[in-house]
C-alpha cells in the first residue's frame, strides 16, 4: 500500500513540483491549498507530468476546524511536507499581522493535529533569510541565527523554533527544517512553474516578465553593495533539485534514519550569482535582451546569501544538479507557454 503525504500548499511553486517529485516515487499525495497564490490550473498540470490526478481539498489552515476536520477524514497520513505560507519579504514588512497569522497559525494547528498521532514525519518549508547577514560565507547550519531583517524572515524563525520546541515534548513527531536558497526554473515540460500573482516579488519571474514584454523594465535593486558588480548575491537553486530534496529527507524520516527527531539542513547549490550575472545568463541562454534600469536598494534586502552544502550531501546524499542557465532557460520555456495560454 503506497503511503499518503500530505503536501500544503501543494499547488503553489515549490509545491506543486515537489508533488510531482512524489507521485514519480510512488507516493499517494493530498494537496491542501487555499487558492490565495496558486491557481487550479496547477493540478492539471501535475496530471499531464504524471498521469495521476493527487486528491485536494480547498481548506484554509487558518481555520483551526477544518485543520481538525481534515485529520479526523485522513487518519492514515504518513508525514506532512508544509509549504503552506505567506512568502514576500517586502509585503511582509508592510503588512506583518497577516504574515504572522498566516505562516505560524497554520503551523501551530498542524502540529497540534501531528503531535497526537504515534507517529508523524514533517517536513517544514523554512528559508535562508533565517541567517540573516551572515558573519562567514558560505552560509553552514551552524551559522547563528540573527535577528530577521523582515516579518516574514522572522516567521521562518519562530516557526523552527515552535517545531524545535514541540518535537522535544513529542518523541513521536520526527520533523526537519529545509532551509532553502532562491529557488528558480520550472518543470522541464513546462506544464508547471513559477506563477506569481500580480506583480512578481522573485527576479527570474519579474525578468521573464519584462522579457516578454508583460513589464516595461526589470528594476535592479542597488548596485552600490560590496559586490564584485556592486549587486545583491544569492545562490539560485533549480526548483526540480529542490523537490528531489524534500523527498529525500521525507523517506530519512519516514524510514527512521535520523539520530534525532529534529534536524535542519540548507539547500542550495553552494555557489552564489549577483543580479547581474543573472540577467547576463539568460540573455546568453535565451538570446533575449532586457531592458533593466538601477534603482534604489530595497528594504530589508542583504548583501550576499549562499550555502554551503555540505551537510545535506553528507547527510542526506542529496546534492543540486542543473545548473543557472539551465533554470533560467526552463522559466524562459514556462513563461512563453503561459503567455500563449493568456493569448487563445
Amino acid at each position: 500500500m503506497k503511503s499518503k503525504i500530505l503536501v500544503t500548499g501543494g499547488l503553489g511553486f515549490i509545491g506543486s513540483h515537489t508533488v510531482v517529485a512524489l507521485i514519480e516515487q510512488g507516493y499517494e499525495v493530498v494537496i491542501i491549498d487555499n487558492l490565495s497564490n496558486s491557481s487550479i490550473n496547477v493540478l492539471g498540470g501535475i496530471t499531464k507530468i504524471t498521469q495521476v490526478t493527487p486528491e485536494f481539498e480547498n481548506i484554509d489552515l487558518r481555520n483551526k476546524e477544518e485543520v481538525l476536520g481534515f485529520f479526523e477524514k485522513h487518519t492514515n497520513i504518513a508525514g506532512v511536507i508544509h509549504f503552506a505560507a505567506s512568502k514576500a519579504v517586502g509585503e511582509s514588512v508592510e503588512n506583518p499581522l497577516l504574515y504572522y497569522e498566516n505562516n505560524l497559525a497554520t503551523l501551530i494547528y498542524l502540529l497540534q493535529r501531528l503531535s497526537e498521532k504515534e507517529d508523524a514525519n514533517f517536513i517544514f518549508s523554512s528559508s535562508c533569510t533565517v541567517y540573516g547577514q551572515a558573519d562567514t560565507l558560505p552560509i553552514s547550519e551552524s551559522a547563528p541565527v540573527k535577528k530577521a531583517e523582515s516579518p516574514y524572515g522572522n516567521t521562518k524563525q519562530i516557526g523552527e523554533e515552535i517545531i524545535k520546541d514541540t518535537c522535544k515534548v513529542h518523541p513521536n513527531l520526527k520533523a526537519i527544517s529545509l532551509r532553502y536558497f532562491n529557488p528558480i526554473g520550472a518543470h522541464p515540460s513546462a506544464e508547471i512553474g513559477e506563477l506569481p500573482i500580480g506583480t512578481p516579488q522573485n527576479l527570474v519571474p519579474f525578468i521573464t516578465q519584462t522579457a516578454i514584454g508583460k513589464r516595461e523594465q526589470l528594476s535592479v535593486f542597488g548596485n552600490d553593495y560590496p559586490t564584485n558588480d556592486g549587486t545583491c548575491i544569492r545562490d539560485y537553486i533549480h526548483v526540480m533539485d529542490l523537490a528531489r530534496a524534500h523527498v529525500v529527507a521525507l523517506k530519512r524520516l519516514m524510514n527512521n534514519e535520523a539520530e534525532s527527531n529534529y534536524d535542519v539542513f540548507n539547500l542550495g547549490t553552494g555557489k552564489g550569482n549577483s543580479v547581474l550575472e543573472v540577467i547576463q545568463s539568460f540573455e546568453r541562454t535565451t538570446g533575449k535582451k532586457l531592458s533593466y534600469k538601477i534603482a534604489e536598494r530595497r528594504e530589508g534586502d542583504i548583501t550576499a546569501a549562499y550555502a554551503d552544502t555540505i551537510k545535506a550531501n553528507s547527510v542526506l546524499g542529496w546534492r543540486s544538479e542543473k545548473d543557472l542557465d539551465e533554470a533560467l532557460e526552463s522559466a524562459w520555456k514556462w513563461e512563453k507557454k503561459v503567455t500563449d495560454s493568456e493569448k487563445n
